[in-house]
């Protein structure tokens, strides 16, 4: 049945060797099993609930982590979002929504919560193989953020999304300038929820700061990075950690380079 794919499954059954599959309903995890199985000799995991999920995501680093939504007994963009924000080694694995009563907001929310990709029931063969492809063949940039931790939502694969792009600038911009422009905005978020959520700002700020240091063509910018990411460092090793006004006078010859429009953009610099 999979001959005329056999070289893209052979590309990807090393990405599919462990799954995870949160879904309350037994024939359905069923199916989904049978099939990695059928792939990729896949091992895997079933959790009928969202506890569970989560231990077993927490000690058994999956590949790839499918969540049924609509259904009560898991939490699927819940899980996600608890997933994206934690320290497993899994924390950036693709996960792949399935839902039998897809609404187009199901699908944003999906996407915002930091899914790749999305599946409806009942699906085909060909429907899974190109979500598997999607997430195992096609890369897609991370986004360390505060508001939101997942894969590039402008990048978003899943052939069930035909909404608007989320960004007015999305098309007029060039890929370096978009992922500069990207990475300054978050350093602002995080900069300002560095004493509300002083965690994940500096897991953000770390990240964006890397981000600029690599893909910075100025060479203020690429300095003004360094010197950020030295400050950053420093004070994770240091008893007394930093504040607010620590992380804006050290971010502020960076976010000099913030376009004057940003400011429109405020609402959505987290992503």
């Amino acid at each position: 049945m999979f001959d005329g794919d056999k070289r893209i499954i052979d590309k990807m059954q090393p990405k599919l060797k462990r799954i995870l599959i949160a879904d309350p309903q037994p024939a359905s995890a069923r199916l989904f099993s049978e099939l990695m199985r059928d792939i990729a000799h896949s091992h895997v995991w079933v959790a009928g609930n969202t506890e569970r999920a989560l231990r077993i995501a927490e000690t058994c680093d999956p590949q790839i982590i499918v969540v049924e939504l609509g259904d009560e007994r898991v939490d699927g963009l819940g899980f996600t979002r608890k997933l994206r924000r934690s320290t497993w080694t899994c924390r950036k694995a693709p996960v792949i929504t399935i839902t039998g009563s897809a609404t187009a907001g199901m699908i944003l929310a999906a996407r915002d919560a930091g899914v790749h990709e999305f599946l409806r029931k009942p699906y085909s063969m060909k429907d899974l193989l190109r979500r598997l492809e999607a997430v195992t063949l096609r890369d897609r940039d991370w986004v360390e953020g505060v508001g939101y931790i997942g894969p590039d939502r402008r990048r978003f694969n899943s052939g069930d999304y035909a909404g608007p792009l989320k960004r007015r600038t999305d098309g007029s911009e060039t890929p370096y300038q978009q992922k500069i422009n990207q990475a300054l905005k978050i350093v602002r978020a995080a900069v300002a929820a560095s004493e509300t959520d002083p965690q994940q700002a500096m897991r953000a700020m770390l990240a964006q700061a890397t981000t600029l240091q690599s893909v910075a063509t100025d060479f203020k910018m690429t300095l003004a990075a360094s010197e950020f990411y030295r400050h950053l460092t420093k004070s994770v090793n240091a008893a007394g950690g930093f504040t607010r006004e620590d992380a804006e006078r050290w971010a502020a010859p960076m976010l000099a380079f913030l376009p004057k429009d940003a400011d429109d953009d405020r609402k959505s610099e987290a992503a």
